[in-house]
């Protein structure tokens, strides 16, 4: 019998794997919307400076709201810069439509049907582009990964964590005005 209460097994460990990374597309739109969100963090960044400054001249900083709010926000400014910073360059902007405009591919929009009949219209977009409120998901998603390459008319099986579920692709379209805005 060992002599320790506690099993290694049931500690929980503070590390974490990082996440895969996700894949490097993204549509010209939101290229665009990466550049202009940084531009607004350095604009950001120069108001919580400035406003920090004035907190840091008022004294005693170990109570002061006002400075430790501001030390909070530029955290937050700082780390959200870095990123687009590191993840810009890294990002390929897929700015053409294929020549098979049937088959499902990056930034396609799709009308599935389900089971029962309940249509479904999704867009496939890069990871930094999710937006479930206007059915945009990644292309790395379980759904993106089962989609791509199928044409119309397929019938795609989609493993969830409910089980597996079949679509029915209904439509595919895509953006024909899909074309780089001028770098700034």
């Amino acid at each position: 019998m060992s002599r320790s209460t506690t099993r290694p097994d049931t500690l929980m460990p503070r590390w974490r794997p990082p996440s895969p990374r996700s894949s490097p597309y993204i549509t010209p739109a939101g290229m665009a919307a990466l550049r202009a969100e940084l531009d607004v963090l350095w604009l950001r960044r120069r108001e919580v400076t400035a406003h920090l400054a004035a907190a840091a001249a008022e004294g005693d900083r170990s109570e002061n709201a006002e400075y430790i709010y501001r030390k909070k926000e530029l955290r937050e400014l700082d780390r959200r810069i870095r990123y687009l910073q590191k993840r810009l360059p890294d990002l390929q902007v897929v700015a053409h439509v294929p020549d098979d405009r049937l088959r499902i591919f990056f930034g396609a929009r799709v009308r599935l049907e389900d089971e029962d009949g309940k249509p479904t219209d999704l867009r496939i977009v890069g990871a930094d582009e999710l937006d479930t409120a206007r059915n945009w998901i990644s292309v790395d998603s379980p759904m993106a990964r089962a989609l791509l390459k199928h044409t119309l008319d397929d019938e795609v099986c989609v493993r969830t964590p409910g089980g597996a579920r079949r679509y029915r692709v209904v439509a595919v379209e895509y953006d024909d005005a899909a074309r780089l805005p001028p770098e700034a």
